[in-house]
């Protein structure tokens, strides 16, 4: 059976700083879609809280109905991006497929350590009666346990007993962190983010879970911790150095602090931030990445 061309697709690189400007133009032009792809191979993770999570360079997508004008598309584009020649822009004809069955092929559910799975909706649970289930769609949230980041993290929980602690997830994006941490048991988990988008995020898939009531999302001005038994932080190596004296500030003696969103390469240089308050810290590494594990004295 032929699929039928029901849509057509236009793709071009920016600019990090031009992406809000065409992807208004797009959705004004009529894109039923909007799709913000790496176009230089560059790995953004959990960004520091506040930070806008995008590449140096974007690949902007826009899906419109196989009727639309493409000359009219193209010049409206060209001018909002100053581009000179139309071959800056890329356009295919995509075949017509049931959307939810392409996106049920390509997500599944993912397992870390040996309990801890995060299950998109609508899909069958494992069937291991032991298995801690959180629920979260994959999506443009950072945070979803696709990133080797954050499976680090996961993969950390999972062995981990939780039952009855104090939790912090500092730059918590999506609050995938904590939520897992609630369903293992935590008392009580603070999630911190400069980005209100976040927090709402965050507040939204707590929801889903039902560890609602266990979860307390902040702004950092707002934050006070001074003895929690776990922190984690899942964002980048600057702004864990620059963070160093306020998240080992939180933890109680003897308190657990969990750090990724580190290359290897950066390993020392965030390590050495935070040899003062826990000595030595435990290094674990994944596909280039590392998680930083350490107590406090």
């Amino acid at each position: 059976m032929t699929s039928t061309i029901a849509w057509v697709e236009v793709s071009l690189s920016i600019p990090r700083e031009q992406a809000a400007v065409v992807e208004t133009a797009l959705q004004e032009l009529g894109a039923v879609a909007v799709t913000l792809l790496d176009s230089a191979d560059q790995p953004v993770l959990e960004p520091a809280p506040g930070t806008a999570p995008l590449w140096p360079v974007v690949q902007m997508r826009g899906l419109f109905p196989a009727a639309i004008q493409r000359a009219e598309v193209s010049l409206a584009l060209m001018k909002v991006c100053g581009f000179d020649q139309p071959q800056a822009l890329a356009w295919r004809d995509v075949a017509d497929q049931v959307w939810e069955r392409a996106w049920m092929d390509r997500f599944q559910p993912m397992q870390f350590g040996k309990r801890l799975w995060i299950v998109p909706s609508g899909m069958d649970a494992p069937a291991d009666e032991q298995a801690i289930l959180l629920r979260l769609d994959p999506g443009l949230a950072f945070g979803t346990g696709t990133h080797p980041t954050t499976a680090l993290c996961l993969q950390w929980i999972d062995g981990q007993e939780f039952a009855g602690r104090r939790v912090v997830d500092y730059g918590c994006g999506s609050g995938v962190l904590a939520i897992a941490s609630a369903l293992k048991g935590a008392e009580r988990v603070i999630c911190v983010d400069n980005d209100p988008q976040a927090l709402e995020a965050t507040a939204a898939n707590a929801a889903r879970n039902n560890v609602s009531a266990r979860i307390v999302c902040q702004m950092p001005e707002a934050y006070r911790e001074n003895r929690a038994d776990v922190l984690l932080a899942n964002i980048l190596a600057a702004p864990l150095i620059e963070l160093a004296p306020v998240l080992m500030a939180s933890l109680r003696s003897g308190g657990h602090i969990v750090l990724s969103g580190i290359l290897e390469e950066q390993v020392q240089a965030v390590a050495q931030a935070y040899r003062q308050h826990c000595g030595e810290m435990n290094v674990t590494t994944q596909e280039g990445w590392a998680r930083l594990h350490g107590i406090a004295t």
